[in-house]
């Protein structure tokens, strides 16, 4: 065993102490002198104070490199714009009102055995309590079978009562079950409309049942050719979006009355591009009306036989203009012949051996104050006009405009 001195020993201890405070001077320096020792807390209230104020820079520190993020929630309720308060209540008021339309059509195998397939969709308003639903033609032509969703998925099949391909509108009926309150939508004032007002859409696009989009009127007074090769003047133009689907349903200014019946759009995509096309409800009111009476639109018209224009019968017979509405014959004792309206006097076989029309007529060029150069601005004309309308007809004739003026046949 190894022995020490007693100064051997004193000079251990004594070197085990000046380490050990030297490695705590260097620790406390490392730090960055950010404490107190406890010892002297007691010994002044100034340490005391330097102390805290240490610990509060300390925690500081910490608090810019560990932030709390506090979001403050609201407890308020939810408030609306008043554009939006107003959307929301046409929405309510109207929604119900809207049915979405499918069809069933015949198809045929490549053994020509006939079987049915769903045909197209579309939109439609309920106008009448009794069931009776305003629509576009092109969403039920061609159907074998109509099918009418209302807003609770109920489905019930419809029949045509009617359809007016010169205003591509139609008019079909579902029978309610009895007790079965409908909600319906009332026609608006579509000739008061100005460029810049608000319009609303609601309808079916994609299948999506009762979307609402909303817009503005674009333009008016638009004539615009359907589907059918009918054209259809004074359509409301809108940016509402209306997309496939969309046909046949209202368009309704922000008191919930129905302006418009949404038709068509102009889009090479197929989808909308901001460009949407209505039937105002002043024609849609003239058309209902006759298509619920009598099934068809009573409409007046000039008791002749017609034919279109074109450059190769005008250089066969000789005529000078190409354009406009050949008078093949006239009725006898009608009101057109009664106004001195003439028809051809030479047969020449038209289209093919067994159509025979009549060349040397009247050449119809203008009704009223609409031109006329073909079969469909024929038509557009007579639109709106009654049996027994008086309209100014102009026609050339031997190389010369004639006025004459026209009382309509039924």
């Amino acid at each position: 065993m190894r022995l020490y001195t007693k100064g051997q020993i004193f000079i251990s201890v004594a070197v085990g102490v000046f380490s050990a405070a030297l490695i705590s001077s260097l620790i406390f320096f490392k730090i960055g002198q950010k404490s107190v020792e406890k010892k002297d807390l007691s010994q002044s209230s100034d340490v005391q104070t330097e102390y805290y104020n240490e610990v509060s820079k300390i925690d500081e520190f910490q608090l810019e490199e560990n932030p709390t993020v506090i979001i403050p929630v609201s407890s308020a309720t939810t408030s609306y714009t008043q554009d939006e308060i107003q959307n929301i209540n046409v929405y309510n008021a109207c929604n119900e009102a809207v049915v979405n339309i499918n069809t069933k059509v015949m198809a045929y195998d490549w053994f020509l055995e006939p079987y049915v397939q769903d045909g197209g969709s579309g939109s439609g308003s309920i106008i009448d309590k009794r069931g009776y639903i305003l629509t576009n033609v092109h969403v039920i032509q061609g159907a074998t079978k109509i099918y009418v969703s209302l807003f609770d998925g109920t489905q019930y099949e419809a029949e045509v009562i009617g359809q007016d391909l010169d205003s591509d509108l139609a008019v079909i009926k579902f029978n309610p079950p009895e007790g079965m309150e409908l909600k319906t939508i009332s026609f608006g004032e579509s000739s008061a409309l100005r460029v810049g007002q608000k319009v609303i859409a609601i309808g079916n696009p994609f299948g999506m049942e009762r979307t609402m989009t909303t817009g503005i009127v674009s333009g008016l007074g638009r004539p615009i050719q359907n589907s059918n090769k009918r054209i259809i003047r004074n359509m409301i133009q809108t940016d509402s979006a209306i997309n496939p689907g969309n046909s046949g349903g209202p368009l309704l200014d922000t008191s919930g009355k129905m302006i418009g019946i949404n038709t068509m759009i102009m889009s090479s995509s197929g989808s909308s591009s901001g460009v949407g096309f209505a039937v105002p409800s002043e024609t849609a009111i003239r058309v209902v009306s006759d298509l619920i009476k009598y099934g068809k639109v009573q409409r007046g018209t000039i008791d002749a036989t017609i034919i279109q224009l074109n450059s190769r019968i005008a250089q066969y017979a000789g005529l000078d203009v190409k354009n406009g509405i050949l008078v093949s014959e006239v009725a006898r004792g009608g009101n057109a012949e009664a106004a001195g309206l003439k028809g051809g006097t030479e047969a020449a076989y038209y289209g093919s051996r067994s159509s025979i029309i009549y060349l040397g007529g009247d050449v119809i060029r203008q009704i009223d104050d609409i031109e006329i150069s073909s079969l469909a601005d024929y038509y557009s004309a007579l639109e709106s006009k009654k049996p027994g309308d008086l309209v100014t007809v102009i026609v050339r004739r031997n190389k010369k405009d004639v006025k004459l003026r026209i009382t309509l046949s039924e």
